[in-house]
């Protein structure tokens, strides 16, 4: 399913409130929207939320995906095992992390995101 066919039934604002409703309806934490839309051409904004536990970060994602396919938002896809302390559910403009406290620590995803620099050293090193 295409990216376009996702943005067509929910604007850019109800993907962000549905997967944040999704995520805060579980209980998730410390839940940051980062708009990426400038430094990225793979997303708009960027959801991370904080899981207790592997098995919460599982249902985190579980009840994220089925509320997106209820509104019609097909997720593109979704990276982490159910033994997972970080997984990744894809909404096309719109991604969701949802890490234990200790994965999101470790990774700083909002450190990254938040430098243009420290992204574009990632991008030369893997060139």
């Amino acid at each position: 399913m295409s990216n376009q066919h996702n943005t067509q039934n929910l604007s850019l604002d109800e993907q962000v409130h549905l997967a944040t409703e999704a995520l805060d309806d579980l209980k998730a934490t410390n839940i940051t929207v980062m708009t990426v839309e400038h430094l990225t051409e793979v997303a708009e904004r960027i959801i991370i939320a904080n899981a207790t536990s592997k098995r919460h970060v599982k249902a985190l994602a579980d009840k994220l995906g089925a509320k997106a396919k209820e509104a019609g938002l097909m997720p593109l896809g979704r990276e982490g095992d159910k033994d997972s302390d970080w997984t990744l559910v894809d909404l096309g403009a719109v991604v969701v992390h949802i890490m234990t406290p200790q994965a999101r620590e470790f990774y700083d995803l909002e450190g990254l995101w938040s430098s243009p620099e420290a992204l574009q050293a990632l991008a030369v090193q893997k060139a």
